[in-house]
């Protein structure tokens, strides 16, 4: 199992927020770049990337930073935020991106999805945020009446590469993943999935990993406060 560490973008900062909102940022850092160098440095194998601002305008916004990390590591990495057209998963692919993460457009526009997933094979993956089981977009402002289940099923032929899975009311919250929510996701998909939301101790990665079925997991806010090591994490996962 890949543990991803996060870096989450809000005007060029790195910070978390707490169940995805604004109001709630903790900054953790002003030079994203820097930071994206030290999880290299700790052994990651892939970088977890979001552009908040971006999620809510619906376009890119901190571009300036994520090109300074691209420009930074040599280790692959996925962005998520404000991606909801082709020109601008062309860019950021052409920038350097091993892959980009479509969210509200996996709802809004799934065609763009599969288009998007046949014209760049292994290099599209669908974000899928969720409160009480049912999918939220934009940024998770607006709440739909689709389920999890059935739009991840929905893309079972598409050709995406993995579905990252996050239970918004447990993100930032360091109170551990919905294991079982993101377990049974991924037992009903081929797709590999990838779990996200209130990953807070190794213990949670260790469990995770031991479902056998979920192929990698991110977190953020327990890698800045210390609570997970990220070398000693990927230590573990690997042995």
């Amino acid at each position: 199992m890949i543990l991803y560490p996060a870096i989450d973008l809000k005007d060029g900062q790195c910070v978390r927020l707490l169940h995805g909102e604004m109001d709630k940022a903790t900054v953790f850092g002003d030079d994203p770049a820097a930071q994206a160098a030290k999880f290299e440095a700790a052994g990651c194998d892939w970088l977890h990337l979001v552009d908040l601002n971006g999620a809510f305008a619906g376009e890119p916004v901190n571009a300036a930073a994520v090109e300074a990390i691209l420009k930074q590591v040599k280790v692959p990495a996925q962005l998520g935020g404000g991606i909801r057209d082709l020109g601008t998963i062309e860019m950021w692919l052409s920038k350097g991106l091993s892959r980009v993460i479509l969210g509200t457009v996996a709802v809004e526009n799934p065609d763009l999805v599969r288009e998007a997933a046949r014209a760049f094979p292994g290099k599209v993956a669908v974000g899928i945020d969720a409160r009480n089981g049912r999918v939220a977009t934009k940024g998770w402002a607006e709440e739909t009446d689709v389920m999890v289940t059935d739009l991840a099923k929905s893309f079972e032929d598409a050709g995406v590469a993995a579905i990252i899975y996050t239970d918004i009311l447990r993100d930032g919250a360091m109170k551990g993943p919905n294991i079982e929510a993101t377990e049974a996701l991924a037992r009903a998909v081929t797709i590999p999935v990838i779990a996200s939301g209130g990953v807070s101790t190794l213990a949670d990665l260790i469990t995770l990993r031991d479902t056998g079925v979920i192929a990698g997991a991110i977190s953020g806010r327990a890698l800045y406060d210390g609570a997970i090591v990220l070398g000693d994490a990927i230590a573990a996962l690997r042995a």
